[in-house]
C-alpha cells in the first residue's frame, strides 16, 4: 500500500473512531434536558450514559473476533451502516425506555467500529516510526472526542432539540461507509478459527451484570440482597468466563496475553485513567449546568480543555516515551490525573472556571495524553502482527469499560451522597415533590423554581457538590493507586515481537 494511501486510510479511520467516540459523552449536556422531557431519575440518566458504554464494551470483544475471521473492513461497514440506521431511531423516540434501547443498540454496532480501526491502522503502518505516529494520531482523536462530544452537543441544543444529537449520526456515518468503501483494505488474520460463542455469552453477561449492580446500587442499596447476589453473579459469571478462555481453541480473548506484563498493565493504566476521566465528565456537565447556571452550549464549550490539551500533548507524549520510556510517562500521567480530580474535589458553587476548575481540567487532560497514546503503543507493540486484532479489542474494551464503570461508580458516589444530604430538607415537602427533589439535582432544581423556595435551590446545589466532591476524590485514589502499580509492573521497553506471516489480501 503506497504511503500516500494508507495516511488518507488513516484519516477515514480517524473518522468512524471519531463517530462512535462522540457518542461516548455526546447526550451528557442533553442529561438535564432528557431529565425533564423524560421523566428520568438519575439513575435513568445513567442508564441513557451507560447503555451505550455498556454493550459497546461487552461486545468489544466479540467485535474484534469477528473482524479477524471475517474481515476487518467488513466488520467496519457493517457496523456503520447499523450505527448510522439505528441513529435514526435514538432520533425518533420520545419515550425513555425507546432511548435506552436505541443506545444500547447502537452500542453493539460501535463494538464493530471500534477495534476494527486500530487493528488495520497496526497492519497498514507496519514501520515501527510510522506506527508509533499513527497510533499517536488514533489516541488523540480518541481522546479528543470525548471533549467534542459535549461542545457539538452543546451547539446542537443550543439551536434543536435533543433528538439533533443523535440525527448528527447519520450523515457522517455514510461519509464513513463512503471514504471506508474507496480508501481501506480489507485485513484478517491468519488461520483465526472457530467462533467462541460460551466465551461470548460469558463475557457479555459477566459485564453487563456488573456494570448493572453498580448502577443500581444506591437504589437496592450498597448491603442488598439484590447488591450482594449482583456482584457475586457478576464475579462467577467472569471466573467462568476466564476457565472458558483457556479451554477453547479460538477463544474471544486469549488470557496468555497478559502473561506479558507490558500488555496487562498497559491495558489497566488506559481503563483507569478512563475511568476517572468519563466519570468526571458526567459530573461537571451536570456541574456547569445545574450549579454555574450555564446553558448547554456554554457548558460544552467549557469541555473543550479537554480535547486541546489532550490533541496538542498526545503525539509528544508518544515522542516523549520512546526516549525516556513507557514507565515514567504513563506514571507521571496517572499521577497529574490525580491531582487534577483532588483540586476538583474543592470546587465550589462560586468558583470562577478561569481558576481551579480550568486548572483541574488541564491536569486531568494532560495526564490522559500522557497515558492513552503510550499505553496502546505498549499493548500493540508487545504483541506481532497476526495478533493486531485480539491486542485492539483488549485495548478498547478497557478503555471502554473503565469509562463505563467511571460514569456508574462516580455517578453512583453522587446519587448516594445526593439523596442523603438533600433528606432533610426534602423530608418537610409533600411526596410527589420530595419524591423528585431526592431523584436527582435537575429534578430538586426544578421543584424549587416551581415553589420559589431559594433556600430549597441552595440545598439541592450543595447536596450536588457535596456528591461531587467525594466523586471526584474516589476517581484521585483510584488513578493515584493505579499509577503506584504501574509504577512497580510496566516494563519501560518492549521485547521485539514475533510475526506470522501476513495473509496476502487485496489492497
Amino acid at each position: 500500500m503506497r504511503t500516500s494511501s494508507r495516511w488518507v486510510a488513516l484519516v477515514v479511520l480517524c473518522v468512524a473512531e471519531l463517530l462512535v467516540s462522540i457518542d461516548n459523552t455526546i447526550v451528557n449536556v442533553a442529561l438535564p434536558s432528557l431529565a425533564r422531557q423524560l421523566s428520568a431519575s438519575t439513575s435513568g440518566l445513567q442508564w441513557i450514559v451507560d447503555a451505550y458504554t455498556l454493550v459497546f464494551t461487552g461486545l468489544l470483544l466479540v467485535g474484534g473476533h469477528l473482524g479477524d475471521r471475517l474481515g476487518r473492513r467488513r466488520a467496519l461497514l457493517v457496523g456503520l451502516v447499523g450505527f448510522g440506521a439505528v441513529s435514526v431511531g435514538a432520533a425518533t423516540t420520545d419515550s425513555l425506555a425507546g432511548l435506552v434501547s436505541a443506545r444500547a443498540v447502537m452500542g453493539a454496532f460501535a463494538a464493530l467500529i471500534f477495534p476494527a480501526t486500530l487493528a488495520i491502522v497496526t497492519n497498514i503502518f507496519t514501520e515501527t516510526r510510522e506506527r508509533v505516529a499513527a497510533v499517536g494520531i488514533w489516541s488523540a482523536v480518541a481522546g479528543v472526542a470525548v471533549a467534542v462530544g459535549p461542545v457539538s452537543g452543546g451547539w446542537l441544543l443550543e439551536h434543536f432539540s435533543w433528538h439533533s444529537v443523535f440525527w448528527v449520526n447519520v450523515p457522517l456515518a455514510a461519509v464513513a461507509v463512503l471514504a471506508t468503501v474507496r480508501w481501506v483494505p480489507e485485513s484478517r488474520a491468519p488461520h483465526a478459527g472457530g467462533f467462541d460463542l460460551g466465551g461470548v455469552v460469558l463475557s457479555v453477561a459477566g459485564l453487563t451484570t456488573l456494570v448493572w449492580t453498580v448502577i443500581e446500587g444506591p437504589h437496592h442499596g450498597w448491603t442488598s440482597g439484590a447488591s450482594l447476589a449482583g456482584f457475586t453473579a457478576a464475579a462467577a459469571l467472569l471466573a467462568l468466563f476466564m476457565v472458558h478462555e483457556r479451554r477453547v481453541v479460538a477463544p474471544v480473548l486469549d488470557v496468555t496475553l497478559f502473561a506479558n506484563r507490558r500488555f496487562s498493565a498497559a491495558a489497566g493504566a488506559i481503563s483507569v485513567a478512563f475511568f476517572g476521566l468519563f466519570g468526571f465528565i458526567f459530573l461537571v456537565t451536570q456541574y456547569f449546568q445545574a450549579v454555574k447556571g450555564y446553558g448547554t452550549l456554554a457548558a460544552g464549550v467549557r469541555t473543550l480543555p479537554f480535547a486541546i490539551v489532550i490533541g496538542a500533548l498526545s503525539p509528544v507524549a508518544l515522542q516523549v516515551a520512546q526516549r525516556i520510556g513507557t514507565t515514567v510517562v504513563v506514571t507521571g500521567g496517572l499521577v497529574l490525573m490525580s491531582g487534577g480530580f483532588a483540586l476538583a474535589s474543592t470546587a465550589q458553587a462560586d468558583s470562577p472556571f478561569f481558576g481551579r476548575i480550568i486548572a483541574s481540567m488541564v491536569l486531568m487532560a494532560a495526564g490522559l495524553a500522557l497515558v492513552s497514546g503510550p499505553a496502546t503503543e505498549a499493548i500493540m507493540g508487545a504483541l506481532p502482527l497476526h495478533q493486531a486484532g485480539a491486542g485492539s479489542a483488549v485495548n478498547d474494551t478497557t478503555r471502554e469499560l473503565g469509562g463505563t464503570l467511571g460514569v456508574a461508580v462516580l455517578g453512583s458516589v453522587l446519587a448516594s451522597l445526593y439523596a442523603s444530604r438533600v433528606s432533610d430538607t426534602a423530608a418537610a415537602l409533600p411526596s410527589g415533590v420530595r419524591d423528585t427533589v431526592r431523584s436527582s439535582v435537575v429534578g430538586g432544581l426544578d421543584a424549587a423554581a416551581a415553589r420559589r423556595d431559594a433556600g430549597l435551590a441552595d440545598a439541592v446545589r450543595q447536596a450536588f457538590l457535596a456528591g461531587m466532591h467525594d466523586a471526584s476524590l474516589v476517581a484521585a485514589g483510584a488513578t493515584l493507586v493505579g499509577a503506584a502499580i504501574v509504577a512497580v509492573a510496566l516494563p519501560a521497553r518492549a521485547r521485539p515481537a514475533q510475526d506470522a506471516p501476513p495473509v496476502p489480501l487485496a489492497v
